[in-house]
């Protein structure tokens, strides 16, 4: 038994580090329940508020939906991440004005908008999953790639569902190729967020 309390004094160092180099400002994980809660409400209401911000194309419009999905992911972690973007997702079908330029209800999550829209929780649990495992904060380079991975798969996915609507070939010319560059600004100025929160906590502390 002395033998195997040493070797997991032995061990343990090797693990905290990796734990410890993790960004997590909000520690939502470690909250009471209704902080929790409130912290669901408050992220469906930037979801709704990053839809307003829209600039018309077609098929589907730009919004900041992505940015706010995946910094959702980054600092909630991913499962209460995904979990927020499914309240959000639910308060859409149930017809409330929530999705892109107030628009609500069942026919936008099985329209063109569909696979975009379904992407977005798992875009979500993407970037926090990597963001739990020390991909944010003070490492940029990391932060910028969780936030591209999670719009990527918002592109994979929507445009996977575009093409079963249109075709491939359009859905990738007017479903994924225009939003490419905002996908990777969005990713840049998501980091760049990440960044400024781990600086603004750490002189708070």
């Amino acid at each position: 038994w002395a033998a195997a309390g040493t070797a997991r004094s032995r061990a343990s160092p090797t693990i905290t580090p990796a734990l410890e180099s993790s960004f997590s400002p909000l520690g939502l994980g470690q909250r009471s329940l209704a902080v929790q809660v409130g912290a669901v409400i408050f992220g469906t209401a930037l979801m709704t508020a990053s839809s307003y911000v829209s600039v018309p194309m077609i098929p589907v419009p730009m919004t900041m939906q992505t940015l706010a999905a995946t910094l959702i992911g980054a600092l909630y972690g991913w499962r209460l991440g995904a979990l927020t973007i499914a309240a959000w997702l639910l308060q859409g079908a149930l017809g409330l004005p929530v999705f892109s330029n107030g628009a609500g209800g069942m026919v936008h999550l099985f329209g063109r908008t569909g696979g975009y829209l379904f992407a977005f929780p798992i875009a979500a649990a993407a970037t926090g999953f990597l963001a739990e495992r020390g991909w944010t904060g003070d490492r940029v380079v990391r932060a910028f790639l969780a936030m591209l991975a999670g719009n990527a798969l918002c592109l994979v996915i929507g445009g996977a569902w575009l093409a079963t609507l249109l075709g491939a070939e359009k859905a990738v010319w007017f479903g994924v190729a225009p939003f490419v560059l905002g996908a990777v600004v969005k990713s840049a100025l998501g980091a760049a967020i990440l960044k400024a929160m781990q600086a603004t906590m750490g002189r708070a502390r």
